[in-house]
């Protein structure tokens, strides 16, 4: 299995831990994103919304180089990590994908392998651990995603024997045993049942306490309970970026406010 260089430690700055700078995503030359400039405070959550197809998941996918995997993807301007523009040689792209965990909108759990397997995958991209400490790493990893006391005796079951909510905080334990630092999460709710909704909007709130956490959503009412900033993006473009609390509240251009107060969208 190939491994990833070593996972550089994160720099203490007062620069924001994730910056955009004049962000671009292209499919085949047409633009899908369009010159996004975007700071990410560390240890806070950032709700990304818009109407559907006006390029939230593709400026997430972007965060992390997952969208240069798209056929015909490609990107223009920059995105700094702690500093650090990741589309240069300095960072692995493997490396900025342990530094930038990923959780999709449907869970993804590997189906060929044990929860514990799960868990462990992006730990074996890594340095060589040993048995225990590989142990406790997703043991660790499972209590911060909230599923510890669900499947401890059971880590050698398949991912499948999981309830669709399990699953996805599953996906996110295996994002978070890397020790990423920022997590992208993708409309993590959209597939899941109201119970299994609210605990992964509790653990969110939970995780911001350790992690720079970025969230797609189409539900605003879910992007005022959860987040500290929103960004509103529409027709590829960022149209407004504010405390959440402003934005729902008193935003400054007209499409926002149309946006929240439901008139389109």
């Amino acid at each position: 299995m190939r491994r990833a260089p070593a996972v550089p430690p994160v720099a203490e700055s007062h620069v924001p831990v994730l910056r955009t700078e004049g962000l671009s995503a292209l499919f085949h030359g047409v633009p899908a994103v369009r010159d996004v400039t975007l700071d990410f405070e560390r240890n806070s959550v950032t709700a990304i919304i818009g109407p559907s197809g006006c390029g939230k998941s593709t400026f997430l996918r972007c965060l992390n180089r997952m969208h240069e995997l798209s056929d015909g993807g490609t990107v223009a301007g920059r995105v700094l990590l702690d500093g650090v523009d990741v589309y240069s040689e300095a960072i692995h792209p493997i490396t900025l994908r342990m530094r930038c965990g990923m959780v999709f909108q449907h869970p993804t759990p590997f189906p060929t392998m044990s929860i514990f397997d799960n868990v462990a995958a992006g730990l074996r991209l890594g340095p060589r651990l040993e048995r225990r400490v590989l142990e406790d790493r997703v043991s660790d990893a499972l209590k911060r995603a909230g599923l510890w006391e669900e499947v401890y005796d059971r880590l050698r079951a398949s991912p499948l024997d999981l309830s669709g909510g399990q699953q996805q905080r599953l996906c996110i334990a295996r994002a978070l045993a890397p020790e990423p630092g920022i997590l992208l999460l993708d409309e993590p709710t959209s597939a899941l049942d109201p119970i299994s909704t609210q605990r992964i909007e509790d653990l969110i709130q939970d995780l911001s306490e350790r992690y720079t956490v970025i969230v797609v959503t189409h539900n605003m009412q879910q992007a005022s309970r959860i987040s500290d900033r929103t960004a509103f993006f529409f027709m590829g473009a960022l149209i407004e970026t504010a405390p959440t609390r402003q934005m729902f509240t008193n935003p400054q251009e007209e499409r926002t406010e149309a946006y929240v107060t439901g008139r389109f969208g």
